[in-house]
């Protein structure tokens, strides 16, 4: 009888738990595990797994064609093969695609379902719904990113036998950190549209062709934009040749593919030293050389605000919306 009671005292005090906590922690269990169960997850690990050891290869093909650089370990993420690009190029283009499927249809799924009334009318607190979807999405990219950045670490250390220095591995997972949260950055914007929209396939057109529209064609239009206020023709466009440049830098710095794109190659490749437009009075008597990874940090720290503000930003605005919205059975 004291066994008994003592459980079901035990019971009791769990389920207390849970109340207070609004059913945060249940539903981030769930949907952190309809995630790694989901077949759509197990496509999109599929495909980055490939497509890394694929610019892995070519990174090979490229360090053997070209002279030893002093960082070996790091040349593997940004080199690329005769056809095949770089592991952070890679990234830069397909990592927005996790982000995307897994948030696209993260609520409008449960409301033409169904199941979001049911949902809410338990015991669990309305904003929990909404964040542990975030949550759970976040936790899962992290997990995958960093998996993808570790086994190609591994396999090119099992191939090439050169160790990384401790510099490198700072510098490797201050990448994959800012890849995370470029990833969460569409995640939000997904989960955005996914509150804004009823059905599941409008939110994911609207995300797929903003994708395309900032990793394709914002550098182009950012382009057409800067010659149209610039010009760069005639006895004038000499003169309009730094403006011009300054309202393109600024304009492209608006996509999100753009600013991680240099933050990455500021992290891996220690060669760059300086972001942006320079003169060579600038460069005149300065010595040649490498940064340090403190110096790379302090180069794209504004990158790295921007990125995790930017998530945060798309995640605060799906949250509100959803909250003001209206659930009906």
């Amino acid at each position: 009888m004291q066994a008994s009671a003592k459980t079901a005292i035990a019971r009791g005090r769990r389920a207390e738990e849970r109340a207070a906590g609004g059913g945060f922690i249940t539903l981030y269990q769930k949907e952190l595990a309809d995630h790694f169960r989901s077949a759509r997850f197990k496509l999109l690990f599929a495909l980055l797994t490939l497509t890394s050891l694929a610019s892995l290869f070519g990174a090979f093909d490229a360090l053997v064609n070209s002279q030893t650089s002093e960082y070996v370990f790091l040349s593997m993420y940004t080199s690329s093969g005769s056809s095949i690009p770089s592991f952070a190029s890679f990234l830069a283009y397909l990592a927005p695609l996790v982000g995307l499927a897994l948030g696209f249809d993260a609520v409008n799924r449960e409301r033409s379902q169904g199941t979001l009334t049911r949902l809410i009318s338990q015991p669990i607190h309305r904003d929990a719904v909404i964040s542990a979807k975030f949550l759970a999405g976040a936790v899962a990219i992290l997990m995958l990113v960093f998996f993808e950045g570790v086994l190609v670490g591994g396999v090119g250390l099992a191939v090439i036998g050169v160790p990384p220095t401790g510099e490198e591995i700072l510098r490797l997972v201050s990448c994959l950190l800012l890849t995370s949260f470029y990833t969460m950055l569409w995640l939000g914007l997904s989960m955005l549209f996914s509150v804004l929209c009823k059905h599941a396939a409008t939110s994911a057109l609207i995300v797929i062709a903003l994708w395309i529209y900032l990793t394709v064609f914002s550098s182009m239009v950012a382009s057409v934009v800067a010659n149209l206020c610039y010009p760069l023709d005639g006895i004038q466009g000499y003169y309009n040749t730094l403006s011009n440049y300054e309202l393109q830098l600024a304009l492209e710095r608006c996509s999100p593919y753009y600013l991680y794109s240099e933050a990455a190659t500021t992290l891996l490749d220690p060669d760059v030293r300086f972001i942006g437009f320079t003169t060579t009075d600038a460069l005149s008597g300065a010595l040649s050389g490498t940064l340090s990874f403190e110096q790379s940090a302090l180069l794209v720290w504004p990158h790295l605000v921007s990125m995790v503000a930017l998530a945060l930003l798309a995640f605060a605005v799906a949250y509100i919306v959803f909250m003001r919205q209206e659930v009906r059975a």
